[in-house]
């Protein structure tokens, strides 16, 4: 049965708060990751990625595949991005330690092909009418 992969700002309302999620990229020139059957790279091939995941999995950060923020005028593919079940509160042991892992003191990322985000649940909430009955449904009628 496929994965059902939810959009990054759907599963903000979902959990009423702000929420963390990485985004991956191919590596400084490792231009031979792009090109991907669903027009991103091909995060499957990627290591650092992959340590990533092992090494959230160990630290006990539950984390889970995700889609980027919502957009009514187009549908991308996945490409890699995971939602980091952690809540964004600075003062959260756990916060820190993957604060710790992803980032250097001054906040530049360990990662070159690693971004780390917070989406904000106020942001989130732009796209409210998404979570309607079958708006998506609807939505890919008239796409």
């Amino acid at each position: 049965m496929p994965q059902i992969i939810e959009h990054i700002d759907a599963i903000a309302r979902k959990k009423q708060r702000d929420v963390l999620y990485l985004e991956f990229s191919p590596e400084p020139n490792e231009d031979d990751m792009w090109g991907d059957d669903n027009g991103c790279y091909s995060f499957k091939d990627d290591t650092i990625r992959q340590k990533i995941l092992e090494d959230l999995t160990k630290m006990g950060v539950s984390w889970s595949s995700c889609g980027e923020f919502a957009d009514e005028n187009y549908m991308a593919g996945y490409c890699g991005q995971i939602y980091l079940d952690v809540p964004f509160d600075k003062e959260l042991p756990l916060y820190q330690k993957l604060e710790q892992y992803l980032e250097h003191p001054d906040g530049t990322m360990r990662f070159d092909n690693v971004r780390f985000y917070v989406l904000p649940l106020e942001m989130a909430m732009k796209n409210a009418h998404h979570d309607e009955p079958d708006f998506w449904e609807k939505w890919a009628e008239d796409f």
